[in-house]
């Protein structure tokens, strides 16, 4: 396996969850993506492993990018706190149920975009969310959802949520 991709959109409000992520394996372009978001940082974008608690990341390692900005400490601790353990468990849990094969987790590496709105205040929300949103995009990364024949019924009829119009 090079590598997959998913997505998911979850929730609603400030609080609403939208990830984008890749998995694949370590020697191919997720694994270069996942060390150059580990090595390289900037203001604003802190890039951070999932982890289930300190001193136990999840398998496959997975690092989480910041999609928007972190402007002040009230999100930086949205993102280092309900978004990753929401994150961590939804990989573990991929594990667990055999969405990600367990024999594969050394392999691989994700590289997971989180959305925190400069707005949110609902932490519970944010892990509730993420936790899905993760767990959704793990499932179509894994099942290379959507196909292109459901991707093609969907062109017509797509009604994307913050279209404008």
């Amino acid at each position: 396996m090079q590598f997959y991709v998913g997505e998911a959109l979850v929730g609603e409000g400030n609080e609403i969850a939208h990830i984008d992520l890749m998995i694949g394996s370590k020697d191919g372009p997720v694994g270069v993506a996942f060390a150059n978001a580990l090595s390289t940082q900037s203001e604003g974008h802190t890039n951070l492993l999932a982890v289930l608690e300190p001193n136990v990341a999840v398998k496959p390692s997975t690092v989480m990018i910041t999609k928007v900005t972190i402007k002040g400490m009230k999100q930086a601790v949205q993102m280092f706190g309900p978004a990753q353990a929401a994150v961590a468990k939804a990989v573990a849990d991929a594990v667990g149920e055999g969405i990600i094969p367990k024999d594969q987790t050394e392999e691989l590496v994700c590289v997971c975009g989180v959305f925190i709105h400069p707005a949110a205040e609902d932490d519970k929300k944010i892990y509730d969310y993420n936790y899905e949103a993760v767990k959704q995009s793990l499932a179509a990364a894994m099942g290379s959802k959507p196909s292109a024949d459901e991707m093609l019924a969907k062109k017509d009829s797509a009604a994307h949520p913050f279209k404008g119009f």
